[in-house]
């Protein structure tokens, strides 16, 4: 019997791992956390911080991987990676590098397992906090062992949405979105990480998450995590070639989806029946 492919067995295995590779990660990130001296970055771009760390965090996930996969391939943020291999691990060793760099504990590793196109498998990961969130598609989203859902609200007034910020978007369709949030009756913050954004959503702590654009190993697994807590998606990624690319995200809760999907000008994906089961509370 194989799911998706790929034979049971072999996906539990990379469940197993992920979990233990997305801790030592961690744990390598909080030591240099730790030990960081204020200022100490350098910028790949505006706004686009780089520590030593997420390097030597991602060589460290690499390196796990490879051992026990060698077969399998990587895509990460630092040192890039083909997306062609049709089991493949999308990996930021650090999201919130930005908060990181600054002393602000929001910030994560964020890993995902992709086979022929579909996420399969998520964690991320903060530290600082400890806080760790796992999915596995159509089994289960849980933070520390306990099982999340999307919020259940329904009034925009009442809501809090996360917005993403992007150098690749311009900035008149930023304040565009911003407009059109505002004038739905949301609150919008920013977190200055999107994975963690997107764990909120799944978490229930925020209602919704949006970016004009946004690179897959900073939402694979928070995506995955969203739709198992009974949420809606946008429709990134369509196929395996498109993770390379990156794309427009929304993640929302069912409830005020549509608002929200009007507001930020992204199209939802169609629900799947666990979302609308989870929804209706019929799923752990």
């Amino acid at each position: 019997m194989t799911l998706h492919d790929i034979k049971e067995s072999e996906l539990e295995k990379r469940e197993t791992a992920l979990h233990d590779i997305a801790l030592s990660a961690g744990a390598l990130a909080l030591e240099r956390y730790r030990a960081r001296t204020p200022g100490d970055f350098t910028m790949k771009g505006q706004q686009d911080f780089l520590t030593e760390a997420d390097t030597l965090v991602e060589a460290h996930i690499r390196q796990s991987i490879y051992r026990l996969f060698p077969e399998d391939g990587l895509f990460g943020e630092e040192t890039g990676g083909s997306v062609s291999n049709p089991s493949l691990w999308v990996v930021d060793p650090i999201d919130g590098t930005a908060n990181f760099a600054r002393g602000i504990d929001h910030f994560c590793v964020s890993i995902a397992f992709v086979h022929n196109g579909e996420t399969l498998l998520g964690a991320i990961y903060n530290p600082a906090t400890n806080e760790m969130y796992l999915a596995r598609k159509g089994h289960y989203v849980r933070k520390n062992g306990q099982p999340l859902r999307v919020s259940s609200i329904t009034n925009t007034h009442s809501s809090s949405f996360e917005l993403g910020w992007s150098t690749r978007v311009p900035q008149e369709t930023y304040l565009a979105i911003v407009s059109s949030l505002l004038a739905s009756g949301t609150n919008i913050r920013r977190g200055a990480s999107g994975a963690l954004a997107l764990a909120w959503v799944a978490e229930g702590r925020t209602d919704g998450y949006a970016e004009s654009h946004m690179n897959a190993w900073d939402c694979l697994a928070g995506l995955l995590m969203v739709r198992e807590a009974g949420g809606r998606t946008g429709l990134y990624p369509q196929n395996h070639e498109e993770i390379a690319q990156g794309g427009e995200i929304l993640a929302v809760a069912p409830g005020v989806s549509e608002q929200f999907s009007s507001a930020t000008m992204i199209t939802l994906a169609p629900e799947t029946n666990r979302q609308k089961s989870n929804q209706l509370g019929l799923i752990a």
